[in-house]
């Protein structure tokens, strides 16, 4: 039962950062890489529409940041072209429903905190233009826009400019994602925005309080907001010792509590194979802000292990219609309403 309900679902990943991976080799190894290395997992987990978030490592900052902005962006390009039948990037609804129609994996790129543009708001008209269509405005600490959730003692809101970046992007048709952004900055946006809002990769405060998860009260404000928020499998961001997958299915079942079964997603951040491809052993970090870097959940170390979350929440009892919402509906919905669709 298991395998056909993950099968006849769209399975929605809102954070996979393969391509920093993929531009850490050759150019022209970028496109065969990707279906070499990553193709299988994705197909094996059963993943039909990919987030491809552009992350920048502090290796590019703040130099070399828009550079690699667009290699990266550069590199989901050349994916999409070199692999057409199996891959698509997509640019709205109508293209994420094609490329579903053809079995094809739908992305959609996204940015991480948007280092490469600084304070000039403008750049994410050019963004917009190469594909982009989903942006978070800081990672865990500061940026000309806004604070990330490391600097939450700071009780900060977005700067003028990120004020101006939520505007433009609603203009643009981006989705703006909360995901790693402070506490008053979720609440800043909130107060902003027009348009529904993504958690691409967050998780409950109320079941393991770190900085990088979601209050009750932020997400009963997303869920008003109409926004969706998509569980981070990070083992040490959903509980402090205890990394089963049983922890990650409590943070869906208590998110979905309260916000609505309607409102919840898939996140999953799958760091293990990245940070084994980016870091070097010289230079591997035990842990980052506060937590274990090297503690992951068996059996969902990669895409591959999806299915375990469809049987995990069979196994909880939940309705086979709540659990296709989750594994990829209610981003699938979000995304055919918002995406690329511009306010004038």
């Amino acid at each position: 039962m298991t395998d056909d309900l993950h099968r006849r679902s769209v399975v929605a990943d809102t954070h996979n950062d393969l391509l920093c991976s993929v531009v850490g080799r050759p150019v022209e190894r970028w496109s065969p890489y990707f279906r070499e290395q990553w193709l299988p997992q994705l197909r094996q987990g059963g993943v039909n529409l990919q987030v491809l978030p552009v992350f920048i490592d502090d290796l590019y900052r703040p130099e070399g940041a828009l550079r690699q902005t667009l290699r990266m962006i550069e590199a989901a390009h050349r994916i999409a072209e070199g692999n057409p039948d199996v891959v698509e990037l997509c640019f709205d609804g109508n293209d994420i429903d094609q490329a579903l129609g053809a079995d094809r994996i739908a992305l959609v790129l996204a940015l991480e905190s948007a280092p490469g543009i600084g304070e000039d708001v403008e750049l994410l008209e050019t963004l917009s233009r190469l594909g982009v269509r989903i942006a978070s405005l800081a990672h865990f600490g500061r940026t000309a826009l806004a604070d990330g959730s490391g600097e939450d003692h700071t009780g900060s809101k977005l700067t003028r400019a990120g004020i101006a970046a939520v505007a433009e992007m609603e203009r643009l048709g981006m989705l703006f994602d909360v995901s790693h952004l402070g506490a008053a900055g979720v609440d800043h946006v909130l107060e902003l925005c027009t348009r529904p809002v993504i958690a691409t990769h967050s998780s409950a405060r109320a079941l393991r309080d770190h900085h990088r998860n979601l209050t009750d009260e932020q997400l009963r404000a997303i869920a008003a907001n109409g926004g969706v928020v998509c569980v981070n499998f990070f083992a040490p961001f959903l509980h402090e010792t205890d990394y089963r997958i049983e922890r990650l299915i409590d943070h869906i079942e208590h998110i979905a509590g309260v916000m609505g079964v309607d409102k919840v997603g898939l996140g999953p951040d799958f760091v293990k194979e990245v940070l084994a491809d980016v870091v070097m052993p010289c230079c591997e970090a035990a842990e980052v802000e506060g937590v274990p870097t090297d503690q992951f959940l068996p059996g969902l170390e990669g895409p591959a292990g999806l299915p375990l979350v469809t049987e995990a929440l069979l196994a909880r009892g939940w309705a086979e219609d709540d659990i296709v919402k989750v594994l990829g509906g209610n981003v699938l919905a979000l995304f055919r309403a918002q995406l690329g669709r511009p306010t004038h």
